[in-house]
């Protein structure tokens, strides 16, 4: 059997493979600490699951225009405005999660041999995502940096040129959960106006931070009407096996964009939506108190760390952790796992080798056990 080129050019996702082989070891009888997962720890609001089983009794369960149901769009542009985007309902389109909204704007954008800029490290279906669609890929190296984007705008200067078609932006970041200052997002917004590029601003960890409040790219004067905005239920919200997200971009994109979006998914489903409105609307206190939370572990971890003679850097956001490691880190997280029973994602798969992603979605106490655990195997 032959398979299309676009299929080829793309590996499977590195995140997922290091669930499955901890799965595998779990089966197995094996107790392992899992933190490789990009997912809270933390139910679904019952609130929101409420919503969800009363849409589904009043009769939700068929399908919705494409672009989603009104009252979900009117409630993502009203979020929308408050975080300074100029955006109506008619500028919405909801998806079944936000990586297909990701994969709905680089589908229209990017044609073959168009350059896209990927900030590194970056999540790994970036570049995935871009290979189907045929683009080539520039990449800025944030490591050298602590991954803060501000002193690397000098780098990012070198590589957005008139050539350039597309820059991609996830802040909050996944993996290093570095928010980016508004002089770093400035200047992503002077290189896209001065060479006419258009912006993914990947905004999906946005309700998730903690020493900083995150600005909207697109809110930045001159990127209005070249800036597409892609944000989620999962994260925020826990909302991760409903598959709900969102993007909004100007109206000619919306209308190009929908016509994958109707040809592919139809629409993310009903009563799934009827729930999103609920999480946006009345979820505010335990959005607040899984932040918190996040952020207590954070700080468990950076003094776990502190007393072991690892210095990481201090993310600001989503919940996530880069750890120096010193071997190759693909050998380093095959190890932990074989030998500490501890799972992590190597570096290299996001573009920053030399590092492990550590997900502190997890308890406390097994975040302690899992740090004793690599510090007992030669690990730390």
């Amino acid at each position: 059997m032959e398979y299309a080129d676009r299929i080829t050019r793309v590996e499977p996702s590195a995140t997922l493979a290091i669930s499955a082989l901890a799965s595998e070891l779990e089966a197995e009888g094996a107790d392992v600490v899992d933190l490789s997962v990009g997912e809270p720890d933390a139910p679904t609001p019952e609130n929101v699951v409420e919503a969800g089983k009363d849409a589904m009794d009043a009769g939700h369960t068929g399908y919705t225009t494409s672009a989603g149901i009104p009252e979900l769009r009117e409630a993502i542009a009203e979020k929308l405005q408050a975080d300074g985007l100029e955006h109506g309902p008619e500028n919405v389109i909801v998806t079944p999660g936000a990586k297909q909204s990701l994969y709905e704007v680089t589908q229209t954008l990017i044609d073959d041999g168009d350059e896209v800029v990927l900030l590194d490290p970056a999540w790994v279906s970036y570049e995935a995502m871009v290979k189907l669609a045929g683009g080539s890929l520039v990449r800025v190296d944030l490591s050298p940096y602590d991954f803060a984007l501000e002193p690397a705008l000098p780098d990012l200067e070198n590589v957005i040129t008139d050539e350039t078609d597309l820059a991609i932006v996830n802040s909050p970041a996944n993996p290093t959960g570095a928010v980016y200052t508004d002089a770093a997002l400035a200047g992503v917004r002077d290189l896209a106006v001065e060479h006419d590029v258009t912006v993914v601003a990947d905004e999906i960890y946005g309700e998730i931070t903690y020493d900083v409040e995150p600005t909207s790219l697109g809110s930045l004067s001159g990127m209005a009407d070249r800036t597409v905005t892609v944000n989620g239920f999962s994260k925020a919200y826990s909302m991760t096996g409903w598959r709900l997200g969102y993007y909004a971009g100007p109206e000619e994109l919306i209308a190009q964009s929908g016509k994958l979006h109707s040809h592919s998914v139809s629409c993310a489903t009903n009563f799934v939506q009827h729930a999103g409105i609920e999480a946006l609307q009345n979820t505010d206190e335990a959005v607040e108190e899984m932040v918190r939370t996040f952020e207590e572990r954070r700080d468990l971890l950076l003094d776990l760390f502190a007393d072991a003679g690892v210095d990481v850097p201090k993310p600001g956001g989503a919940f996530y952790l880069m750890l120096p490691v010193d071997s190759p880190d693909t050998e380093w997280c095959e190890g932990a796992l074989e030998d500490a029973h501890v799972a992590t994602v190597p570096g290299s798969a996001f573009g920053a080798p030399g590092y492990a992603r550590l997900s502190y979605a997890a308890s406390e106490e097994r975040l302690r056990e899992g740090i004793e655990r690599l510090d007992d195997a030669g690990y730390l």
